[in-house]
């Protein structure tokens, strides 16, 4: 793979720029990060329409469930939908620890579900949930 694309989906603008941050300091080699503000754009960047109609999808995904015009559940949902787009490893990153929403993140796709800490500590997750996904293992492309 030559450019690793990585999309961050976050309304949140101070989470968003946390998990940015984290990911240029882990990134390595070729890597483009994406930026989605609510789920419709994040719709956008995954199905190649609007703005984003000629990009290519993203590689890899980290996700916010509570975002404006569509839920991260409603983008699992559509993912999980799309055979090929289903490939794309999801990381939700979320405030929400209740059980009933973890349970549904991991049975509409999600690979992993990160729940967000303060500051630093939020830096530091998101710096080790990159790692893994970036250095240790081999992500998909996806072509559609």
């Amino acid at each position: 793979m030559t450019t690793l694309r990585v999309l961050v989906a976050e309304d949140d603008d101070d989470h968003r720029y946390l998990t940015v941050r984290a990911l240029r300091r882990t990134m390595q080699g070729s890597t483009e990060i994406l930026e989605a503000r609510d789920g419709e754009e994040t719709l956008d960047w995954l199905f190649g329409r609007g703005a984003h109609a000629h990009a290519a999808p993203p590689n890899l995904v980290f996700l916010d469930l509570q975002m404006p015009k569509a839920s991260g559940f409603d983008v699992l949902e559509r993912l999980q939908g799309h055979p090929e787009l289903a490939a794309i490893p999801v990381i939700v990153v979320t405030s929400s620890r209740q059980r009933e929403d973890i349970d549904t993140a991991y049975a509409l796709g999600s690979n992993s579900y990160v729940s967000k800490a303060s500051g630093r500590r939020l830096v530091a997750h998101l710096q080790q949930v990159a790692e893994y996904w970036t250095r240790n293992s081999e992500l998909p492309v996806i072509t559609s």
